[in-house]
């Protein structure tokens, strides 16, 4: 029987260990001082690391990492695992060994709900490797008993990841899963799901998981009403956008200024003012009070539309509300009473602008000036105006 090599103490071991070009000379090491010196885990750590960059070291890295003295933190097996990931050989051989560790091998590993998250945020960060992270998700769902809210949290991220690569259907696919599973979809699922829909021009069915939404009494995400009020809105199917707002109301969800406005902004595109007119209505009954984007969109539709009466009592409004328009909100109905030869108007809303600090553009001087050019009877009262430092 040989006797045992003189202790040495863990650092020394450490340094022979790490300086030693052969992964498996340095196991060698480790192996044969293990009777007098116990290594130091940075020495462990480091030495599974390196075997586990050649695939016929493997073997021996998952057995060095069984003899560890306590269960392994995610830590060391997040790495670990993306090693033998980047072997150049099929993800088979990533999944095989995932499956050794956590599932089927002797005295599984347990796994820690972050692990889990990362690897899959790494699979799905690679479409060749995607197929590998939908695999491991089917995997550790049906034989492992994970907590649901890890369940969720794992579906979610696929679902987000093959969202952004344009796979719709694969995100349905997934979150139908969900329900096989008895996990219900969170406010995440849907706004993921609505916005990947949308960008896909998919709104009647991106409107539908809304409804479905509300009846599940799921508390809403103002950003996946927000995302399907707009694709509605420039579908042009402005009366499926105005029968979510009104159905949101009904279902005891308050729509923000946020959704008001995508509405307004999205009538007043398609020369519907006077419906947007009715929505600034419903949104001051309903307690949400418009802001200075409300009115700047509303005044700009009701003079483009030849309103300008409607749309000078707006800004009347808006100012009366301590909102200071900005000058191009009172060019469009400056340039519109100049249109309908209304200069003795378009001369009061210059100076009513000038009194507020605002600076007129060019065009607004120049809207004017032709005006009362072209107007004999105010030309003499208006120049006076001008003269005198009122203009």
């Amino acid at each position: 029987m040989l006797p045992s090599p003189p202790p040495i103490s863990p650092a020394r071991l450490h340094k022979l260990v790490t300086s030693q070009r052969d992964p498996l000379l340095a196991l060698e090491l480790v192996t044969v001082t293990s009777p007098t010196t116990t290594p130091h885990p940075a020495t462990l750590h480091s030495l599974l690391l390196r075997l586990a960059r050649r695939r016929d070291h493997l073997p021996h890295a998952l057995a060095l990492l069984r003899r560890l003295p306590s269960p392994p933190s995610p830590r060391l097996l997040l790495p670990l695992l993306l090693a033998v990931l980047r072997l150049r050989r099929p993800p088979e051989l990533f999944l095989s060994t995932f499956t050794s560790l956590f599932v089927s091998g002797p005295s599984p590993l347990p796994l820690h709900p972050q692990l889990l998250l990362r690897l899959l945020g790494v699979l799905s960060s690679t479409a060749s490797h995607f197929p590998s992270a939908l695999h491991l998700l089917r995997l550790v769902s049906s034989q492992l008993p994970l907590p649901e809210p890890l369940v969720l949290a794992s579906h979610n991220l696929l679902i987000d990841s093959a969202a952004r690569s344009g796979h719709v259907a694969v995100s349905l696919a997934l979150f139908h899963r969900l329900r096989s599973l008895h996990v219900s979809p969170d406010s995440d699922t849907y706004r993921i799901l609505t916005q990947s829909l949308c960008r896909k021009a998919q709104v009647r069915t991106a409107a539908t998981l809304l409804d479905e939404m509300l009846h599940r009494g799921i508390p809403a995400d103002p950003l996946a009403y927000t995302t399907v009020l707009n694709a509605l809105c420039r579908k042009k199917q402005l009366r499926e956008a105005y029968r979510l707002l009104c159905l949101m109301r009904g279902r005891g969800v308050s729509p923000d200024i946020v959704h008001h406005n995508t509405l307004i902004v999205g009538m007043c595109r398609e020369g519907r003012p006077l419906d947007a007119c009715k929505v600034v209505g419903d949104m001051v009954e309903s307690g949400c009070t418009p802001n200075a984007v409300t009115y700047a969109t509303l005044v700009n539709g009701l003079c483009v539309s030849g309103l300008y009466d409607k749309a000078k009592a707006y800004l009347d409004t808006m100012v009366e509300q301590g909102l200071i328009p900005h000058f191009s909100v009172f060019h469009s109905v400056i340039k519109g009473c100049c249109t309908v030869g209304k200069a003795e108007e378009a001369a009061q809303i210059m100076s009513w602008m000038l009194d507020l600090g605002v600076v007129p553009h060019v065009e607004s001087w120049s809207s004017l000036i032709t005006c009362v050019c072209i107007n004999d009877d105010c030309i003499e009262p208006l120049l006076l105006q001008m003269v005198t430092g009122r203009l």
